[in-house]
């Protein structure tokens, strides 16, 4: 559950009603500059999964792969082999299969969580173009 706002106070919900309203500047900020902290990546071993962060679109048009392995979510669903990077939730590689922009959205906040300087760069930019565009509020 989002943490909800008392008049003047910033939240990343604002209003006292169930639900309430969605602060997407205090949710921006979050999600750049809090997730990492909030949610440590944590990196494993090789294994099978769904590729995230840079190896996923839309970063993986941008970033060479080079010679290292992707960082992939564990799941018997994935094709791709690569160095294991927990995922927010455990079925975060389902839902995301389900779900081309929730693929976007988690593949980035993991270029945010666990990518270098770059890829974190190109990250966020892409993260802010996505939570302003239109159809975003649509979902």
């Amino acid at each position: 559950m989002l943490p909800c706002s008392e008049p003047g106070e910033p939240g990343l919900v604002q209003g006292p009603e169930p639900g309430g309203s969605l602060n997407r500047a205090a949710l921006q900020e979050f999600l750049i500059h809090g997730v990492k902290y909030a949610f440590p990546p944590e990196r494993g071993e090789l294994t099978r999964g769904v590729p995230t962060a840079h190896a996923a679109e839309p970063l993986k048009q941008q970033i060479s792969a080079g010679n290292e392995p992707p960082p992939v979510w564990p799941s018997a669903l994935g094709k791709i082999r690569g160095y294991s990077l927990a995922p927010l939730y455990k079925t975060v590689p389902q839902a995301a299969l389900r779900d081309p922009f929730l693929y976007q959205m988690l593949a980035l906040l993991d270029a945010i969580r666990d990518g270098r300087s770059r890829e974190r760069q190109l990250a966020e930019q892409e993260l802010k173009l996505r939570l302003k565009a239109p159809d975003y509020a649509e979902r």
